[in-house]
């Protein structure tokens, strides 16, 4: 799916004609963009074969987080901190990428708030609870400790960002000319944000589902990028 084609027109706003950014398309700038195309199949897959293949963990039951928990933890606090690290990558490459206009400016600081907010979840973890790791008591827990409270906020964080990203990159679309790209857009950031909210049922199995979306239109946007600048 390619986000900035739009079948109705596919015309670039008259005012950013000419005004190409120096760096757009460079060696480099292509390498930061195709980061973030790859930070998101690389996530959930490594996040997927845990989920089937870590004993006791229940994708029902269990936040995704709760992976970085155990013997095994060290793996999704690495898929954690390398998918921020990647997104932090595609924020710069965002902004060499992108012209004159709408979003130039807050597209690529929401990407890395994105970023920062995966690297603080892996970077600081979260407190067990449900029964996993196995022999853990079940329930949440009655007391945080301080790595659990920074996790706890980065969550948000992280998902916030990427929701409002949706509309910022949305808006550009709108004005570039790609109209029925940006309502894909805007549909796909309220899709993150009711599938993200962390109560109701189901609420690890939807958080999962989220994630990959909002990933998935992350490597949507970085292809249209790469494409464009050719």
């Amino acid at each position: 799916m390619d986000i900035r084609t739009d079948t109705a027109t596919t015309r670039v706003a008259p005012s950013t004609a000419g005004r190409r950014p120096a760096h757009a398309g460079d060696p480099a700038t292509r390498a930061l963009v195709t980061a973030g195309v790859v930070a998101g199949p690389l996530f959930v897959a490594v996040g997927l074969v845990q989920v089937l293949t870590r004993e006791g963990f229940d994708l029902t039951r269990h936040p995704l987080s709760l992976l970085s928990l155990g013997e095994l933890g060290w793996i999704q606090i690495a898929n954690f901190v390398v998918a921020g690290v990647l997104m932090l990558a595609f924020a710069v490459g965002t902004r060499r990428s992108l012209g004159d206009g709408p979003g130039r400016i807050w597209a690529p600081v929401l990407f890395a708030l994105y970023g920062v907010g995966l690297v603080l979840g892996g970077a600081f973890t979260a407190d067990p609870a449900l029964g996993f790791p196995i022999g853990t008591p079940d329930g949440y827990p009655t007391e945080w400790t301080f790595h659990g409270t920074v996790h706890a906020f980065a969550a948000p964080l992280a998902f916030l960002a990427l929701v409002a990203v949706t509309w910022v990159v949305a808006r550009r679309l709108t004005w570039e000319g790609h109209r029925a790209a940006a309502i894909w857009s805007r549909v796909i950031g309220v899709a993150c944000l009711l599938l993200c909210l962390p109560f109701g049922p189901g609420m690890s199995v939807r958080l999962f589902v989220g994630v990959a979306l909002g990933f998935a239109w992350i490597t949507a946007y970085g292809i249209s990028l790469l494409r464009s600048t050719r």
